[in-house]
């Protein structure tokens, strides 16, 4: 059987009665075409310019190969100017990534160039915007973020393929525990059936992305992204309206991923072995016990 993967709602525009109603309260994926061709940003936001308003600043990037079990998560695999990086990704494939560029902290003046849909909702993290750059082939694992967040999520020049999963799969993806992400065993174009079995028969959605396409993806939203051309997108986020949400958002970025960063230092390789046991358990009980009903 494998996934079931269906397309995720695409629109070109949407009012604020429909995207809450459809979207927003069932929490459901969608992709709108024309969002982002408000920007200043839509025409604006070459590499060329890219380069020019960022300059030679430092960036931290990060590959595809599996978690140190000793550092916490997101640990960078190199560093590079990123004007240098900007001219590899343009040049050839690469697994290297850069994971959320802040631009108000490295590149204020790109902060003018991107608009909020907060004619769709509230809640905006208005300081907390985020931008991701890949070359052709690179991956961003399996996960969910952390901090619970509706995301609209608008790619620039080139193609990016996204995978989603609802949150109530969690088990089934063999999720570890203490943390928002998936054992890294398994590749999510081409997963191996019959070795993580609790995969096999999983709902999702999928959709290729393109220039100007944002996708808004509700909180909890699992998600799994390779770029299909040297590209980057960016990233805004806003609240949930549940309190509940808001506090195991809380949870998540102070208990849990300090009890884990704390574990991971302390027992290392002994910890992750421990983890990925105890995911496997719990997705094949997931799976005997027919769930998620």
């Amino acid at each position: 059987m494998g996934f079931k993967l269906k397309p995720i709602d695409v629109v070109d525009d949407i009012t604020k009665e429909d995207f809450v109603k459809n979207y927003l309260e069932p929490r459901k994926p969608l992709v709108i075409r024309n969002m982002a061709k408000k920007w200043p940003g839509f025409e604006k936001w070459t590499f060329e310019y890219l380069k020019e308003v960022v300059g030679d600043k430092t960036v931290p990037l990060y590959d595809s190969s599996k978690a140190d079990p000793s550092k916490p998560l997101n640990s960078s695999a190199a560093e590079m100017k990123f004007a240098d990086y900007i001219d590899l990704i343009r040049r050839e494939p690469t697994d290297l990534r850069i994971f959320f560029f802040d631009p108000i902290k490295s590149a204020p003046e790109l902060v003018n160039d991107f608009i909020a849909p907060k004619d769709l909702m509230g809640g905006f993290l208005d300081k907390f915007p985020g931008m991701f750059f890949g070359g052709e082939g690179s991956e961003t694992f399996l996960h969910y973020d952390i901090d619970l967040p509706h995301i609209f999520h608008t790619h620039f020049h080139g193609r990016k393929h996204v995978i989603l999963f609802d949150y109530k799969w969690k088990e089934r993806l063999y999720c570890l525990p203490f943390a928002t992400y998936a054992l890294e065993d398994y590749k999510v174009e081409h997963p191996d059936f019959k070795k993580f079995p609790a995969l096999d028969g999983i709902e999702g959605m999928e959709i290729i992305l393109e220039h100007g396409d944002t996708l808004f993806m509700p909180t909890g939203m699992w998600h799994w992204m390779k770029y299909l051309d040297g590209s980057f997108s960016i990233s805004l986020r806003a609240w949930d309206k549940s309190w509940l949400t808001k506090a195991n958002s809380l949870y998540n970025l102070t208990i849990q991923r300090k009890f884990d960063d704390l574990m991971k230092k302390k027992f290392s390789t002994k910890y992750m072995s421990w983890k990925e046991k105890i995911a496997v358990k719990r997705a094949e009980k997931a799976l005997a016990n027919g769930e998620p009903r």
